[in-house]
This record gives structure tokens, C-alpha cells and sequence, in this order.
């Protein structure tokens, strides 16, 4: 299978030509935040405020980088788990959010709101935030700097690895990669039996 560059911002066009399983490497500026300042974006939200920075068309990271290393851009910067920006996801694709990345499965809700929104979840390695650090070659933080780590950043990357977990139309790579994996290995039981 090909690997499929992109450059951001997302267009609706490479949405739509994306599929799960699909291996990508992204380029380009792309946002950072997680639990911390998705709160904040949706109490801006609610209070009726502008956001501190215009989602249409933008690519969110779910990392909170680790101190950087002299000589470098950033520290190390592996994905957070995904599940716990969904409460906030949909209002915030509402604001034209195109593109997620992060790890693990998403909600139900989410996915609804994505195939409403035309957008895509990206899977990045758990475990490699050195190796993905090598792709971020520049990081300034943009919007609550009080945050720390959590702030958000503006991230420019070069290369950076992931694979398309769930498309615009709601295919789900953890669900269909399960039902494949269960096709081809036998289920084991607690005693070492295969079933």
C-alpha cells in the first residue's frame, strides 16, 4: 500500500479521499492541546467568546510535549489518549475542526460528528515520542500559556507518520482490524485451548 503525503491545512477534498487503514505523512502546521485547553476552548464557547485561535480547516495533536532538550525544537511528543477530548470534540468540530490526532478509539458521538463534519481521526504511535519528535521542527505556543505543556502550540511538521483510524464516513480501523485479526487467529480460552 502507498503512503499518501498531505499538506495542511485539510481540504474537505482530502477528506474525503482518505480511508482507515490508510498510511499517511502529514505536512505542515498543525495544532497542539489536550484535556486542559479543549475545557478552555469550550468555555469560550459556551460564555459566547472568540476562541483564541480559528479551527476551520485546522489539524489538532493531543500531546503535551515534554521539556525540550538543548539543541532541540521539542521534547519528546507522543500522542495522549483520544478518549478524553470526546466530550469536547463535537462542539469543536462544529467549528470547523478538520483533523485529530491521538490514540486509541473514539466515541460513538465523535464518530456521528465527524461523518457530520467531514473529518478525520489520524492514529499516532503510542510509545515513539522521540521518533515523533524528529517530525516537529518548530512548536510556539499560541494560545494559554499558562498551561505549560498543555498549552497550544503551533507545531510545524515535516513527515510526520500516522495512519488514518476512522474516515469521514465513519470507517473505523479498530473495529474492522479486530474483526480481520479474529479471522486470521484463533481465539484463545483461559486454558490455553484454542476455541
Amino acid at each position: 500500500m502507498a503512503v499518501i503525503t498531505i499538506h495542511f491545512p485539510l481540504s474537505q477534498d482530502d477528506v474525503a479521499k482518505l480511508r482507515a487503514g490508510d498510511s499517511v505523512l502529514l505536512n505542515g502546521p498543525l495544532l497542539s492541546g489536550r484535556d486542559a485547553a479543549h475545557k478552555r476552548l469550550i468555555t469560550c464557547l459556551k460564555d459566547g467568546r472568540p476562541l483564541p485561535v480559528d479551527l476551520r480547516g485546522e489539524t489538532i495533536y493531543y500531546v503535551g510535549p515534554c521539556p525540550t532538550p538543548p539543541g532541540r525544537v521539542i521534547g519528546s511528543a507522543g500522542p495522549t489518549t483520544s478518549g478524553r477530548m470526546d466530550r469536547y470534540t463535537p462542539d469543536l468540530l462544529g467549528q470547523g475542526l478538520r483533523g485529530m490526532i491521538g490514540k486509541g478509539q473514539r466515541s460513538q458521538v465523535v464518530m456521528d460528528a465527524m461523518k457530520q463534519y467531514s473529518a478525520v481521526y489520524f492514529a499516532a504511535l503510542g510509545g515513539a515520542g522521540a521518533l515523533i519528535a524528529r517530525s516537529i521542527r518548530g512548536a510556539k505556543v499560541i494560545a494559554y500559556p499558562d498551561l505549560g505543556p498543555e498549552a497550544i502550540y503551533r507545531l510545524e511538521v515535516v513527515d510526520f507518520p500516522v495512519i488514518v483510524a476512522i474516515d469521514a464516513m465513519g470507517n473505523d480501523l479498530y473495529q474492522f482490524g479486530r474483526e480481520e485479526f479474529a479471522k486470521k487467529i484463533p481465539i484463545i480460552d483461559f486454558k490455553g485451548d484454542a476455541v
